[in-house]
């Protein structure tokens, strides 16, 4: 296990959704350790959140790093490169947010030489993405932290990605002589395109509209449009996904349920209404209002994935 430190000022509430992302080089094109840190994270590592003067929030990398388009900032970032790295990671806020420098008589001395996260009086450094921390210096921060740590750390490695479990899928697909070339370079990146959609579709939606179920690690990010017929930019779009449990995004795949833009949940007639008892989802449900934008997804899901009649 490896500790990282991330500074996430401008993109904390986005990427405390359950990603980190920088550009791949600094905006002249020059080389930044801080964004080179990205190659190095693996699944199981541990990230610690900065923002504003606190750690806010613990983290754990579920996925190695990925290249990525930059995600839905809004105003953020608005002069980074849109190439960068991604790294998938479940992020928990902390209920015990402590604040560095007052501790920085602890910290100081098991600051790293070169590329640190902190200047020697406890200050923050604005230039800094994400920095590497020492064990020691993780260990002082894991004690000021307290319990809480331990159990957020816990909680989430079972969900961590066997990176080289995915590899060995990407090496298979290689191998395969029942599909093309091109057809295996896109199932490759379909599989990476994953990462950047989860991420998108966490920056608009925040639990299952439907059980109301809001651990992210528990739901799935379901294409509205499906992948199949989307187009690539649609098929990252945050906009064109639900967060949906296992269950919901069954019903919703197949085209059991739907919902229109005010809300309302559309069941289909080939649906048993048992199922629905079965699974406790109310017959008739409304799950609050979307967007014009994922309004003019669920258009397309009514029409084309949703079974209207028997």
């Amino acid at each position: 296990m490896a500790y990282w430190w991330v500074n996430q000022n401008q993109t904390y509430e986005h990427e405390i959704k359950g990603f980190l992302w920088s550009p791949i080089r600094n905006a002249n094109g020059a080389r930044n350790q801080f964004y080179d840190n990205m190659t190095l994270v693996q699944p199981g590592d541990v990230i610690f959140s900065f923002k504003d003067t606190l750690i806010a929030a613990v983290g754990v990398a579920v996925s190695g790093v990925q290249p990525s388009p930059k995600p839905n900032f809004g105003r953020a970032g608005t002069n980074w490169h849109n190439d960068g790295w991604l790294v998938e990671v479940e992020f928990t806020e902390l209920h015990n947010r402590i604040r560095p420098k007052n501790f920085i008589d602890l910290i100081a001395p098991h600051l790293p030489s070169k590329y640190s996260p902190l200047q020697q009086n406890g200050n923050g450094i604005q230039s800094v993405y994400l920095a590497s921390v020492p064990s020691a210096m993780a260990s002082v921060l894991i004690g000021l932290i307290g319990p809480e740590f331990l159990q957020i750390v816990d909680s989430i490695e079972a969900e961590a990605i066997d990176e080289s479990s995915e590899n060995v899928i990407e090496r298979e697909l290689s191998m395969r002589l029942d599909i093309t070339e091109t057809e295996k370079i896109q199932l490759v990146k379909s599989r990476k395109g994953q990462g950047l959609f989860k991420s998108n579709v966490r920056i608009v939606e925040s639990h299952c509209r439907v059980t109301g179920v809001t651990q992210l690690n528990m739901l799935r990010a379901s294409h509205i449009k499906p992948w199949s017929v989307s187009n690539n930019d649609e098929r990252i779009d945050g906009f064109n996904g639900l967060l949906l449990a296992p269950h919901v995004d069954h019903l919703f795949d197949r085209g059991f349920v739907s919902f229109d833009s005010s809300g309302e949940m559309l069941v289909s007639p080939r649906l048993e209404v048992e199922v629905l008892s079965h699974w406790h989802i109310p017959h008739k449900l409304n799950v609050g209002k979307f967007n014009a934008d994922q309004s003019t997804y669920l258009e397309f899901h009514q029409e084309s994935v949703f079974h209207a009649s028997a």
